[in-house]
Parts: C-alpha cells; sequence; structure tokens
C-alpha cells in the first residue's frame, strides 16, 4: 500500500475526506514555494500537490496559467523542482507532481520516474496522456513505486470509468467540470451523481477538483468525495499578495480555513 493509499484509508476509516491544496512550483519563486508547501502541512494539509509549469497548460484556466508563466519566467524547470522536492523529503504527507507529458517526455520516462522516487514524489498526474496511451510510463511509474493518478471527466461512462479505475493509482482525479480549472461560484449540481457514478465501478478514493473555490464549497464536496482538490482559488490567493512580506502567513491562513471546513 503506497503512502497516498494509507492517507485515505486512515481518513476514509475516520470518515473524513483528504485535503489535497495545489500549487504551482516556482510561483512566486522556488523558496517561496518550499515555505508554502510547509506552511499547508502545517495548516491540515493531508497530500500535498504540487504544478509543473507548462507554457501550454491546455487543462488550467486563466489563474494557474499565469501562476506558469510567472515561475517560467524565473528559469522554473523539472530539475530545479526535483532539487526542491528532494528539500520537502522530511515532510510527513505524500506529495503529487501534476504535469503535462511533454516535460516528461523530454526529461525521458524512466529518468523522470526514477528521479520521481529518489526526490520523494509519491504519485504523477499527467492530465494530457490518455491511459490507452499510458502502458509504457506506467510500467516506468510501477518500477519505481509512483502512482499514477488519471482523470475522470463528468462526461465518462462506466466502462470508461471502470477502465481509468483499473488503470489508476493511489486515487481517482474527479474533475467537477468539463472544461479547465479555475474559481467558480456554485458547484455543479449533478457533481454527487458523477462521483456517485465513480463509486459504482470502483473501489479506489475519489477525490473532486476544478473550481472548489470556497471553504463551504469544500464542505459540501467533502460530504460525498474521499477528497477535495483546491488549487486555483490558492494560487489566486498567491497571485493577490505577490510582493507582501507576509505572502505565505496569508495563504496558510486561507488554506487553514478549508482544513478546518473539512475537519468539522
Amino acid at each position: 500500500m503506497s503512502r497516498i493509499e494509507r492517507v485515505f484509508k486512515r481518513l476514509m476509516g475516520k470518515g473524513q475526506p483528504a485535503f489535497i491544496p495545489f500549487i504551482v512550483a516556482g510561483d512566486p519563486d522556488l523558496r517561496v514555494t518550499e515555505a508554502l508547501v510547509r506552511e499547508m502541512a502545517d495548516n491540515g494539509a493531508d497530500i500535498l500537490e504540487l504544478g509543473v509549469p507548462f507554457s501550454d497548460p491546455s487543462a488550467d484556466g486563466p489563474t494557474i496559467r499565469a501562476a506558469s508563466q510567472r515561475a517560467l519566467q524565473k528559469g522554473v524547470d523539472l530539475k530545479k523542482i526535483f532539487r526542491l522536492t528532494k528539500k520537502l523529503k522530511g515532510i510527513d504527507r505524500p506529495l503529487v507532481l501534476m504535469t503535462y507529458f511533454n516535460p516528461v517526455f523530454r526529461y525521458g520516462l524512466k529518468p523522470f520516474a526514477a528521479e520521481c522516487r529518489e526526490s520523494g514524489v509519491d504519485g504523477v498526474i499527467i492530465p494530457d496522456l490518455p491511459p490507452e496511451e499510458a502502458g509504457r510510463w506506467r510500467e516506468e511509474a510501477r518500477g519505481f513505486e509512483l502512482d499514477t493518478i488519471f482523470v475522470v471527466a463528468p462526461t465518462c461512462s462506466p466502462e470508461r470509468i471502470e477502465q481509468i479505475s483499473k488503470w489508476s493509482r493511489g486515487f481517482i482525479y474527479c474533475a467537477s467540470v468539463t472544461g479547465v480549472t479555475g474559481v467558480r461560484r456554485k458547484i455543479p449540481k449533478d457533481l454527487r451523481s458523477v462521483v456517485r457514478r465513480i463509486k459504482e465501478e470502483s473501489k479506489k478514493p475519489v477525490a473532486v477538483g476544478f473550481g472548489i473555490s470556497t471553504p463551504d464549497q469544500a464542505r459540501e464536496v467533502g460530504r460525498f468525495a474521499d477528497g477535495v482538490i483546491v488549487g486555483s482559488a490558492i494560487v489566486k490567493t498567491i497571485e493577490e499578495n505577490l510582493g507582501s512580506a507576509d505572502l505565505v502567513a496569508r495563504v496558510g491562513h486561507f488554506i487553514l480555513s478549508f482544513a478546518e471546513a473539512l475537519k468539522c
């Protein structure tokens, strides 16, 4: 059982969802990212998710796109991110990288998987890599005991969900909406039924992301999902506090509000 699976097993035994905050590595720089990751762990995160900046993030909305550009302008790349994750190995939380396939392909599938394992990464999400085309990657990931987490869209058929469940390890990432990431005012009315459909086809934990923007929304989703992923709202808070001496503390306070909503 992987570290990610152990987190879900422990929390599901307590009737609690996992809280999974997301930030972009290198936004606004890697020093601040390190401080933010430690702050996330200290403020209630159960699993930590780091985005690898990419020039054409097709699954991301304007907030995360802007964060990726800020990181790229600072020269952030995979080698620098792996140096960062090695510094974070002492944190007692599983760490997941979310990346597009192009950086992985250019790095080399086996070297990327090996570096993930060496630097303390527990799982990888590659949203633009279809599961049926991921055979070679899944083989490399298994060889280095990495969880590969695939995304289920709300429009997926039961047959497709069953396939994705078979190939996913750690958990299944349920996108709350079709389209791109971003802050949204409301949770889709049919989201509960989408999660229910996934659970009918899979015994693996289901974590919901894309658009969860407030603690109240997180609490609502946490009532029927095994995990809640919050990304754009946190990245937007970082953007709003760029240049502030207490950026890390402000973001930490925002993250804590989600953790408290999910644990009550």
